[in-house]
């Protein structure tokens, strides 16, 4: 029976599909209908399940009454389309959480709407209080995984760490594990994809996550109300202390007594301790000897910038959780032009997101660029490959076209060799990277550019006063 309508759902979805394809672009068709499952067919009324919020909300703003045709041709005027909106894409355990929201014609869509966009992930479990009944932070965000974890030579020590640590926690040599490195390079992921894996496959195991700053607060609010023991006895309960931002705990004296005593504790009881910091301990500044010398126990692992091919798959993956599909040279344009960390690679793309949804067209090299040059300008302020090759063309007189272009000509060479030293000059771009903008030319060539700008400043001083000139404008 349930095979009879799998069948008929298809039949139906599929002539929906034939009007759609008659009235969108086929890049269009494959970026918003094909990664559409029909889900249900109830009556007259058809369900299709899409991947997110966001891909719920672009049908709607942008192909409603395409649908409402496809819909008039396959079911009738009276058909109805119900969305199938998946909010969390779930786990080995967990099957996937989706909202229902029904077609834009009906009064419940409003309201519909706005609880898909508030509806919870998951349901986490209360774990224990401490005794004091104070305020603990207990929770571990679910949808940080090792799954969605992106692996790439930046992080391989540290993930393969991290997975080593949640499937024998208090049991590898890896105790304490550190983890440090700079802002938005995936710290709190990875430690709390390894506080969820624990979690999921040691149920027995009491997990803790708390920042810094967290712990230091209800430190003083132990003294405070005089259950500083009662903090204590707490803290030596858990199995697995996840401890964020550990360089926060500079300066503070008392609480690094506190946290010097649980720490030998829980690692001589053979519980797992996990930390991170934006620095590597022998630069952790303000804390204690003894405190530094038990960090150096166990293992301590650096994430650094993704590397381009680990920011194409991360890109790729963001993406992907989305249901969202553009062109493999807009995925390459982001990964050459943001080369920072991990967080502002995502915003990125949420920007792009954003904009597409707001001047309601596709994602596009475009659109790309235009987001680009208003993040830096609106947030940065520094500049990027794109205002150089415009500055650089317009004092040379020259195309950017021309820069990226082939021709060897001089007066098209010597421009782009600027442009090229301008471009490592102010920007954090690699050389690969810098390349690429250029019209895809290997490193060794942007090597070339920049000794021989660097050489004509010394050697000619009209080529100095027009560099200096060029970099005024920048600033």
């Amino acid at each position: 029976m349930d095979s009879f309508f799998q069948q008929e759902v298809a039949v139906v979805w599929e002539k929906c599909l034939q009007v759609i394809k008659a009235n969108v672009p086929e890049q269009s068709f494959k970026t918003w209908f094909e990664p559409i499952v029909p889900f249900r067919l109830a009556g007259k009324t058809l369900t299709i399940q899409v991947p997110s919020q966001f891909f719920y909300e672009w049908l709607e703003e942008n192909y409603i009454h395409v649908l409402r045709r496809a819909l008039d041709h396959a079911i009738g005027r009276d058909g109805q389309l119900e969305y199938s909106i998946i909010v969390d894409t779930g786990g080995d355990r967990q099957p996937p959480i989706k909202v229902h929201v029904p077609t834009t014609n009906s009064p419940e869509a409003a309201e519909a709407r706005q609880k898909a966009a508030s509806e919870p992930k998951k349901a986490t479990p209360q774990p224990p209080r401490s005794p004091d009944s104070s305020e603990l932070d207990l929770y571990l965000n679910p949808t940080y995984s090792f799954d969605n974890y992106i692996e790439g030579d930046c992080n391989r020590l540290a993930r393969s760490a991290g997975m080593a640590v949640a499937q024998r926690p208090g049991v590898t040599s890896f105790n304490p594990l550190l983890i440090y490195g700079g802002v938005g390079l995936g710290k709190t992921h990875l430690v709390q994809a390894i506080g969820n894996h624990i979690k999921g496959h040691h149920h027995d195991k009491f997990v803790l996550y708390v920042s810094s700053e967290k712990f230091t607060n209800q430190f003083i609010n132990a003294i405070k109300s005089n259950t500083l023991q009662d903090f204590t006895d707490f803290y030596m309960k858990v199995d697995a202390l996840i401890l964020d931002d550990v360089q926060f705990l500079s300066g503070k004296e008392k609480t690094q007594d506190t946290f010097f005593h649980i720490f030998n504790h829980l690692h001589q009881s053979g519980r797992q301790i996990i930390m991170t910091s934006d620095r590597r301990p022998s630069e952790l500044q303000g804390l204690q000897d003894r405190l530094l010398s038990r960090f150096k126990w166990g293992l301590t692992a650096d994430l650094q910038q993704p590397d381009f091919e680990t920011r194409i798959a991360i890109i790729q993956r963001k993406l992907q959780a989305e249901g969202i599909y553009i062109e493999y040279s807009v995925i390459e344009y982001i990964a050459h032009s943001v080369n920072t960390n991990v967080r502002e690679l995502e915003g990125v793309i949420i920007s792009l997101m954003a904009q597409a949804s707001l001047v309601r067209r596709d994602i596009d090299l475009d659109l790309a660029k235009v987001v680009m040059k208003n993040i830096v300008t609106a947030e940065d302020r520094e500049v990027n490959i794109d205002t150089i090759q415009e500055i650089v063309s317009d004092y040379y007189d020259v195309s950017i076209a021309d820069l990226k272009g082939k021709s060897r000509k001089k007066e098209l060479v010597y421009p782009r060799q600027v442009a090229m030293y301008f471009a490592k000059e102010l920007t954090d771009l690699s050389l690969k990277s810098i390349g690429y903008h250029f019209g895809g030319r290997d490193h060794s060539t942007v090597i070339h550019a920049i000794q021989t700008i660097s050489d004509l400043m010394e050697q000619d001083d009209s080529v100095k006063d027009a560099v200096q000139k060029i970099r005024s404008t920048f600033s």
